[in-house]
């Protein structure tokens, strides 16, 4: 994610943060660490976190798994607060491969939090532009109910990909981090487990929701474009 844009989304939100955060603070019991595939909850919705970008203490999960503002660990623990989401996941009508779908929400996480970008497997998640869902690519998921499953892109469609052979995925799963193995031991994110359409798992687009993050930063800054920096 662009360091630089998101810092901005900071910027944009402090006002609001600066409130919320604080009020967090005072009700939140000690938390070892935050990490992509750890389990969120949010009001009742019990979610997975996509992607924690350490430089700017900021989370990521599905948009559809956002509640009332507080965000809290399996046992309750605060972690941080809900600063925005999109979520245009039609409810029960049939989706067409060029419908574009929205699903995303960043989180503010507290400032002493310890922060980590290491899969529960072990490999450093990271983000290269570079890389995007392609048909037949081997990626990977991981979800708090069901772990790590590993199979192919089935599809790819306007902002969000299928995957097939070997996915598998069940409630709880939702913003899950979706991913291509490299050589080097690390985990290259490519999308955000979104729902299941038919009988393939889907996930939105890493690159598309990385558009869109943009585009509501741009809108938050009142038409000032942000300057825009390859992530690290």
């Amino acid at each position: 994610m662009h360091s630089r844009c998101l810092r901005a989304f900071v910027v944009a939100t402090a006002a609001i943060l600066t409130v919320n955060v604080a009020a967090a603070t005072a009700h939140a019991d000690p938390v070892d660490l935050v990490y992509p595939g750890m389990e969120i909850r949010q009001d009742t919705n019990r979610c997975t976190l996509a992607f924690v970008d350490v430089g700017t203490r900021t989370a990521f999960s599905a948009g559809h798994c956002h509640g009332s503002g507080l965000v809290t660990d399996k046992a309750g623990n605060v972690i941080g607060h809900q600063t925005s989401f999109q979520d245009n996941i039609p409810n029960g009508a049939t989706i067409a491969t060029d419908h574009v779908i929205t699903d995303w929400e960043t989180i503010a996480l507290l400032p002493d939090i310890p922060l980590s970008p290491v899969l529960p497997g072990g490999r450093v998640l990271v983000v290269d532009p570079a890389v995007g869902p392609v048909a037949g690519q081997r990626v990977c998921h991981f979800g708090v109910v069901t772990g790590e499953s590993c199979g192919t892109v089935e599809s790819v469609n306007n902002g969000w990909f299928t995957m097939a052979n070997g996915v598998v995925s069940q409630k709880g799963d939702s913003g899950g981090p979706v991913y291509v193995l490299t050589d080097d031991g690390r985990a290259v994110i490519v999308g955000m487990f979104n729902s299941t359409w038919g009988q393939y798992p889907a996930a939105v687009s890493w690159q598309a929701t990385d558009q869109q993050i943009r585009a509501d930063v741009f809108n938050a800054a009142s038409g000032s474009a942000p300057p825009l920096a390859p992530p690290a």
